[in-house]
């Protein structure tokens, strides 16, 4: 076994390795850029290399720097979890040459497997069943219409070299292609150093589903099950899920098996995904890929079968044989996964950078039949970078049934905290609280499909306006007793058990009398409910119970009362007496001002082209200019039809959020 390994990795994957190195015992050194030098990772190992400026081209991805580190450490082999390097063939042949090993699959894998391109002419020649589309490189944007239309709308184009949801777009129609292909393209070449596209068809009505694979280097290969992957945004991965709600038994073993065969046809030897599509109508499945790497969703299948696969990928990484055969494998109760972003849900997903000035996750553990995880790679005072992947943690829980798993997982969600950025939580807490995705009978398209003109939050239904009415007027109680005590308060007023909660504008009428344990609530007149809960001024969660049952609600003081959100649900309380509540509905409504002829960049980022000029008549949705962040590149459209009056920026500028790029006359 190694005395050291180098974690060729950042964030949240590097804190994970680090975690298991620890308790095998292995030394840890890690690579870090300049925008890393204070995070977590480099806190937690034992050493620490720099290896350059922010931009993932000039550090992260240098191998020269890599293995250089590895020299200066002494590290006898190099992780590199997932993105940068890990499914670069070169780097882990350079490895080899070096007498470094790499904890990961042969360079003859990684090739075979690691391209999309290749993987598909792989599985073709061993019977496997793969998506109907052109292999082979696409030269130019004719080309790739000639292409699309040949095989039928819709289509995706996809990077050969992507990964993580870059490189990838859904083309409708024409102009899809010929906005998407060159977007596609230029994403490729930044994020992975390789522009080469295919296209293929796309399923209607897919499940994305994948299967854990381990090989190890004496021609052992074993599946670990099934990951569900069907919730989506810009074909990146959001929820994830063990087992899937779809599979059966017969379709789950046939995907096993298909698993297992290519990766032995490979001579797989690490951690890998193989990739389908799944038909939601007939459970037929169709290879996409293989990621030869270790996947950001692996925590659902080690909660499923008790199996650690990073400890899995350095002990086979180091000879040793597999410790278990796929007899020994069994699943275990469900587990879901949400990816926490740093991202504004309510502009479509798009990513948000800045300091996290408060960080606080729910607490990680066993409690009872369920156990809660939270990977992450932050603290409070981090700066989230735009030069890197958005995600901030992946909050894990498992429970006996999936049911349970969700709600101990929306419950997590109620509890996790974050400030100084958007996050997508709000998003997060409300898919688990929607109908569709209980029942399991969602698709890829499941986003677009609930939220087709976008994330808008949701609205509160009955049972949780009374909660939010009840711990609104349970806060002003609290408050309001808290003044009472304070010798010399002015205007403290006296004790109050009826209060008019405004929800909205519409007036719940919210009694608060003590009880035995915490307090009676009613509600509308409705049954008292005993309600139990520690919560003081200033606390940013009301957590407890009602009538038994557990919540949180996140809760923030305003001028007239309190913010409170809770899945999705983001509503101002007024909090007032009877009469307060008759005289504020005098007040007349507030207009918000027209923006519709100013277009603004939704999140800060490079300004890669602007697409119009003064004078120029544009069409509702037409693209205006190309923005990356995050290893993104997003086209930002215009909302109504009219003439574009003025340009702001201009190409290679960088731009703040809501900074005007383009105003209409």
């Amino acid at each position: 076994m190694f005395d050291k390994i180098l974690i060729a990795n950042r964030g949240e994957v590097a804190v994970r390795i680090i975690k298991t190195a620890r308790r095998m015992g292995i030394k840890t050194a890690i690579v870090f850029s300049e925008a890393d030098r204070d995070s977590m990772a480099v806190e937690m190992a034992d050493e620490a290399v720099f290896i350059g400026p922010a931009p993932a081209a000039q550090s992260y991805l240098v191998i020269d720097k890599i293995v250089d580190a590895a020299r200066q450490t002494g590290a006898q082999a190099v992780h590199p979890g997932f993105g940068f390097l890990s499914e670069k063939a070169e780097f882990a042949q350079r490895l080899l040459d070096e007498t470094i090993v790499f904890i990961g699959p042969n360079p003859h894998a990684i090739t075979a497997m690691g391209d999309k391109i290749e993987s598909k002419k792989t599985a073709a020649k061993a019977n496997i069943s793969t998506v109907p589309g052109f292999i082979g490189e696409i030269a130019s944007v004719k080309h790739a219409v000639e292409i699309a239309e040949g095989i039928g709308y819709p289509v995706m184009i996809k990077a050969s070299a992507g990964g993580g949801g870059k490189g990838i777009r859904v083309a409708e129609n024409r102009k899809d292609v010929e906005e998407g292909f060159p977007a596609v393209r230029a994403e490729a070449k930044n994020a992975f150093g390789d522009d080469r596209i295919f296209i293929e068809k796309f399923v209607v009505a897919p499940r994305h589903i994948e299967i854990q694979v381990m090989g190890d280097r004496h021609g052992n290969v074993i599946h670990l099950f099934e990951r569900e992957c069907s919730i989506q945004r810009r074909n990146q991965k959001v929820i994830e899920e063990a087992p899937s709600p779809l599979l059966d038994k017969k379709t789950r073993d046939a995907m096993g098996a298909q698993a297992v065969a290519l990766a032995q046809a490979v001579g797989y030897d690490s951690a890998g995904t193989v990739e389908f599509v799944v038909s939601g109508a007939d459970k037929s499945f169709y290879f996409l890929e293989m990621n030869t790497r270790l996947q950001v969703e692996h925590p659902v299948t080690e909660l499923i079968t008790g199996v650690d696969l990073v400890e899995l990928m350095i002990r086979v990484a180091a000879g040793e044989k597999l410790p278990i055969a796929q007899k020994d494998v069994k699943i275990n109760g469900w587990a879901i996964e949400s990816r926490i972003y740093a991202e504004d849900p309510y502009r479509n997903f798009l990513p948000s950078i800045g300091r996290l000035k408060r960080y606080q996750a729910p607490e990680e553990g066993r409690f009872g039949p369920v156990t809660v995880r939270n990977d992450a790679g932050v603290r409070a005072g981090d700066e989230i970078s735009m030069f890197y992947d958005p995600m901030i943690s992946k909050l894990v829980t498992h429970a006996p049934t999936r049911l349970e798993a969700i709600d101990a997982q929306a419950h997590a969600l109620d509890r996790f905290l974050i400030d100084g950025i958007q996050d997508n939580i709000p998003f997060l807490g409300a898919v688990m609280e929607e109908e569709t995705f209980r029942s399991g009978g969602f698709t890829t398209g499941y986003i677009k499909q609930q939220f087709p003109d976008g994330f808008k939050g949701v609205s509160p239904r009955p049972e949780q306006t009374r909660l939010l009415a009840a711990c609104a007027g349970f806060a002003q109680s609290v408050q309001a007793a808290r003044a009472r005590r304070i010798s010399g308060a002015v205007n403290a007023g006296e004790a109050r058990a009826e209060w008019s909660v405004i929800l909205d504008g519409q007036i719940q009428t919210v009694t608060v009398a003590p009880d035995a344990q915490g307090v009676r609530v009613s509600v509308n007149g409705a049954p008292s409910a005993q309600l139990v809960s520690a919560w003081t001024p200033g606390r940013p969660v009301m957590e407890g119970t009602i009538d038994a049952k557990p919540f949180a609600v996140k809760i923030a003081a305003r001028t007239e009362g309190y913010r409170l959100r809770l899945r999705g649900i983001s509503v101002n309380a007024i909090v007032t007496t009877p009469r307060g509540a008759a005289l504020h509905k005098l007040i007349p409504e507030k207009i918000p001002a027209d923006t519709s002829r100013t277009i603004m960049s939704p999140m800060p980022g490079l300004v890669v082209s602007v697409d119009v000029k003064p004078g120029q008549e544009v069409k509702t949705g037409e693209g205006v200019a190309v923005v990356e962040a995050m290893k993104m590149q997003n086209i930002i459209r215009v909302e109504r039809d009219g003439v574009v009056a003025k340009v702001h920026v201009a190409a290679g500028a960088s731009v703040a959020a809501d900074e005007v790029l383009v105003e209409l006359a």
